[in-house]
């Protein structure tokens, strides 16, 4: 969660997040970071059922989105422009099931349970367009500074990053 909240603190309105991971990996967590670093205290629930969760006591309003449920009839017509050009941070859990309704920059951040009982996370950060290139490049520098930082992959010209971190 330290990380999402060291990443919050880089977020603008109008941000897309696509968090990515199978059940269990950690998506709604890493959302709960995010809230977290943006100020919000309220408890953060997983959007499953009810598609789109919305918090808005904090630094910036906070959309969280679980799309699973619109695999097989997509998102169209649903509004979720509203959302992704709006004042706050949208964060998408399954975005692949909405991906014509998606913007043409956004940050994908990929879960994957690590360890013998699953209890790390190997997280890359996949930017596209060069606001998200910036955001990576920067957090990646507080992260260095203020973790334990171990490289799994190197940075590409696409900056997909995968870290195993250690916050003291």
């Amino acid at each position: 969660m330290e990380i999402a909240a060291q990443l919050a603190q880089l977020l603008e309105p109008k941000d897309v997040i696509l968090l990515e991971g199978n059940l269990g990996a950690g998506k709604t967590t890493f959302t709960k970071g995010l809230a977290k670093g943006l100020g919000i205290d309220t408890v953060i629930k997983s959007p499953t059922y009810t598609l789109i969760r919305e918090y808005t006591k904090g630094r910036l309003p906070l959309y969280h989105m679980d799309v699973y449920r619109l695999e097989d009839v997509g998102g169209d017509e649903l509004g979720f422009e509203e959302y992704l050009y709006g004042n706050g941070v949208s964060v998408i859990e399954w975005a692949k099931f909405i991906e014509e309704e998606l913007p043409d920059a956004y940050l994908t951040i990929r879960l994957v349970p690590t360890g013998e009982f699953y209890e790390n996370r190997e997280i890359t950060f996949l930017p596209t367009g060069e606001r998200y290139a910036t955001l990576v490049e920067t957090l990646q520098g507080i992260l260095m500074k203020d973790c334990l930082l171990y490289h799994i992959s190197e940075p590409t010209r696409r900056y997909a990053i995968s870290y195993a971190v250690f916050c003291l």
